[in-house]
This record gives structure tokens, sequence and C-alpha cells, in this order.
């Protein structure tokens, strides 16, 4: 089941969609979604994004795919990430008002540019309960104790797991942080798509339940 929404953040009109599984209860679970880099052609329909959505919803969770500003239909202009981390957390707050959502129950995940938007996004206290990211092209200063995953491939050339190994002792924190790489797959992850998808929603199936 898909629903069109649109909500606002920073008086901006954001659009996105809303899907759940029609043949089973929702578990009173929801994840935000976000989306590659917009200049170059990053938007909700991602593949990437469809999959990890489909593979949720499988599981009975929430999913909400969205636009960033100055994406699609979405109002306003890109801004270097900064904005995009205000629509991400407007998303979490949307999301928990929809029915059918816990609030407290919520977690965000994204790929690429959009992983390194919601790993910064996540990073505030009150911005979802877990996080993961699909090759992240930016790393915050994780200074939250939030379960996180982080999760590359291992024919990547833009994000290497090498580069992500590289921060594996702040990523793991004090036990809250994981890293997965997945052989075979590169930055875009035609025909492993599934895969990963299982793996994300793996991940929310244990931290928002």
């Amino acid at each position: 089941m898909k629903e069109k929404i649109k909500f606002n953040s920073d008086n901006l009109e954001l659009e996105g969609v809303l899907e759940k599984c029609a043949r089973e209860k929702e578990s009173g679970a929801g994840v935000v979604i976000c989306h590659p880099h917009p200049h170059l052609g990053g938007s909700m329909d991602n593949n990437v994004t469809f999959a990890v959505s489909r593979a949720l919803t499988g599981r009975g969770i929430i999913a909400l795919r969205f636009n960033f500003r100055g994406t699609g239909r979405s109002e306003g202009a890109y801004d270097e990430g900064k904005g995009e981390i205000e629509d991400v957390i407007s998303a979490v707050n949307f999301l928990e008002s929809c029915k059918g959502v816990e609030p407290g129950r919520t977690g965000i995940m994204g790929y690429s540019f959009g992983g390194a938007v919601a790993l910064a996004a996540a990073m505030q206290e009150n911005a979802g309960k877990a996080v993961a990211a699909v090759a992240p092209t930016g790393l915050p200063d994780f200074n939250s104790a939030k379960p996180r995953l982080i999760v590359c491939g291992g024919d990547d050339e833009l994000v290497s797991p090498s580069l992500i190994y590289q921060h594996e002792e702040t990523i793991a924190g004090e036990g809250e942080g994981e890293i997965k790489v997945v052989k075979g797959a590169d930055h875009f992850w035609a025909g492993q798509e599934e895969e990963l998808g299982e793996i994300i929603a793996d991940f929310f199936a244990v931290h928002l339940f």
C-alpha cells in the first residue's frame, strides 16, 4: 500500500511516499529513508531506497521515502547537507504522527549522500531510535549511543570498506555500532538490492521492537 504525502520542513513543503504492508498488521515501527545526492540523480525513487522500503514493509515496518528540499516536487533548493538534516528530522516527526507508528519506535536509513545526512540527523537526541547508513559519503561525530549500522560494498570504489574501517573504533563506540561488508557489491548495488534490503530490515527488526 502506497500513499503520497506532503510534510513541512523549514516552511518548505516536501513530497514523499508512505508505504505499508497490506497483508499484515503494522508493527508500530517506522523508518525514514533518505536518498542519494540530488545533483547526481538521486531521489526517493532510487533502486536502493525502493529495495529497502520493500524489505521493511515485508516485516510490517512502515517506510517513508521522501525527496529532500529541491528534489522532485519538494520545495526549496539543495543546501549542501545542512538543511537536509532538518528535512530528516521533520520526516521523523511526520512519521511519528502517522497512524500505525508509535512515537519512539522510528529509525532512519540513508544511502550514499543520504547515508551521511541520516547519520548526522540521528545524532540529534530526538531523531529516531536507531540509524543505518549504506555507503555514507561522510561520517558525523558519534555523540549518541543509538544503535547504528554502516553497510558498504566490497567493491565500492567511492566509499571503500577500508575508508569505513579507518573509523571502526568510533563507529563501534561502546558496542552500539556495527560495520557490514557485502562481497561483490559496488556503490550502486545493481543486482544486490534485495540482499541489502534484508540486511537493513534485519537491523531495524532488532532495534525498533
